[in-house]
């Protein structure tokens, strides 16, 4: 996957409508979340609009870009303009693995993930590693594509089409790697296509076609595409979006297992 997108990196922008759409509706819930981070990291960021969002809301924080792409990453730098560099306000952009942060324990007050970690055949290392990576009382937002995304290709019978976990599966996770309180919700948003190329294209140009539909065949797609039902002419495509946020509390206990009690004063 890593090689797919950074072959899609001049291209991403081209068709990112969901992730684009997904991102402002992530930003738009910190409306309602007290915050105010030193620093902040996009976590998957693509080529790093969830970061430019994030750094005009916190202009006085300090905004890292984070990718396994680096073709991406060339992407965040290239767009940045003379001002901003000028004035070394620049994203600072780092080639690193969700699941092995190069960062300080501690080091963020905001992370933020935009449709990256359902990519990860098991979100539970990096879960923990952003855990890790947070101040007490840093927050977690992340979205991620839930198990109904293209229900549409799956009732046509398309066997190979990548599984998503599922919000509760989410939540669950998020309780192991030691955040608290962990708030989980989900949406449908639904993108229709003339023909099945409109399809095929989108997720090609975002480098994602083959972890998404996995080893459709030529003729196992071709049964499947005749199979996908229209609806006023169209071919329907449900995106299922799971939306999370957590925050990491204090320790209850110590490295050496004692418990720790906290006096208000």
């Amino acid at each position: 996957m890593p090689s797919d997108f950074s072959r899609a990196a001049a291209s991403y922008d081209e068709v990112a409508v969901l992730a684009r759409e997904v991102g402002q509706r992530m930003l738009a819930r910190l409306d309602f979340v007290k915050l105010a981070p030193a620093r902040f990291a996009d976590i998957g960021c693509a080529t790093g609009d969830g970061a430019r969002m994030l750094q005009a809301r916190y202009p006085y924080a300090l905004p890292l870009a984070l990718d396994l792409a680096p073709a991406m990453l060339a992407e965040v730098a290239r767009r940045a303009s003379w001002m901003t560099r000028l004035r070394r306000r620049a994203l600072r952009c780092v080639a690193a693995d969700a699941r092995r942060l190069p960062l300080a324990d501690g080091a963020l007050g905001l992370v933020w993930s935009n449709l990256m970690l359902h990519w990860l055949d098991d979100p539970l290392p990096a879960f923990r590693e952003l855990e890790r990576v947070l101040e007490i009382g840093g927050l977690l937002t992340f979205s991620a594509l839930g198990p109904d995304t293209l229900r549409e290709l799956r009732a046509a019978g398309a066997a190979t089409l990548r599984r998503f976990h599922d919000m509760h599966d989410l939540g669950d996770m998020l309780m192991t790697a030691g955040f608290a309180d962990p708030v989980m919700d989900a949406e449908r948003i639904e993108l229709t296509y003339a023909s099945p190329r409109g399809l095929l294209r989108d997720q090609r140009l975002l480098g994602a076609r083959d972890g998404l539909l996995g080893a459709l065949g030529f003729r196992a797609g071709r049964r499947v595409f005749r199979a996908w039902a229209r609806r006023d002419g169209r071919l329907p495509a449900t995106f299922e979006i799971i939306y999370g946020h957590a925050w990491k509390a204090a320790p209850k206990t110590a490295a050496d297992g004692r418990a720790i009690v906290r006096f208000k004063k």
